[in-house]
């Protein structure tokens, strides 16, 4: 049965993305175990956390409700989010209460797209939490229409087709297009989230939460853009 009420209760809040991946500095499940503590401790809803491993350490850690995904490359293959069914087995049996996957309309390494894939997913988990991490307002909607829980445009400026631009660029056009045409999905809003004034914009739009990364949890980002400023770069 799907935790209805556990994830629910992360309307309106704060989730906080707990990751760090082999080339950066807090790489160990145990740090992030920890960050997700010390963001729970300061009013965090729920936790984004990459990989297995890292999503039991974290839910030994917190009661928080835990978006899950899993960051596998595949050779040249764009689609890295929790790719194939193979990711998404491992984040389901980790006990993340939302498995979140790349959700474009990019082939994936298996050679199939989100279309053929995720009615598959959905048939052997039918009582799980799902989340669309997309970059277009079409891909929302049909992820929406596959049947997808939830929809963010995490991947905004990352695809071939929207590649540079920042969710900010355009007083968040796309979140409120999302907000607007997207029924039965939550809109959850994720990238490029730098401020408490930034994330306060974009809650009162009308999402269901707000994704915080690296603006919390990525220390040498935090500080490279301290040393950007003080070094007159922005």
């Amino acid at each position: 049965m799907k935790e209805e009420n556990k994830v629910l209760k992360m309307s309106q809040g704060l989730i906080v993305s707990c990751q760090a991946l082999e080339d950066e500095p807090l790489h160990s499940s145990h740090i992030m175990a920890k960050m997700a503590r010390a963001a729970e401790v300061g009013g965090a809803v729920g936790i984004r956390a990459n990989t297995a491993v890292d999503i039991v350490a974290i839910k030994e850690e917190v009661e928080l409700p835990v978006i899950g995904i899993y960051k596998k490359n595949y050779g040249t293959c764009p689609v890295f989010i929790t790719p194939t069914m193979t990711e998404v087995d491992e984040i389901v049996a980790s006990g993340a209460e939302i498995v979140a996957m790349d959700g474009t309309s990019r082939v994936r390494p298996d050679g199939t797209v989100i279309s053929e894939l995720f009615p598959e997913i959905r048939q052997k988990y039918p009582e799980q939490f799902f989340m669309a991490d997309v970059a277009t307002l079409e891909e929302a909607i049909e992820a929406e229409r596959l049947g997808f829980d939830f929809v963010a445009p995490t991947l905004f400026g990352y695809t071939e087709e929207t590649s540079g631009k920042k969710i900010a660029d355009d007083d968040f056009a796309l979140l409120r297009q999302m907000v607007r045409e997207i029924r039965m999905a939550g809109v959850i809003a994720e990238g490029n989230v730098l401020t408490p004034e930034i994330a306060k914009q974009i809650q009162q739009i009308g999402v269901f939460a707000i994704v915080v990364g690296g603006a919390i949890t990525r220390p040498q980002l935090i500080t490279a853009r301290f040393v950007d400023s003080l070094k007159g770069n922005s």
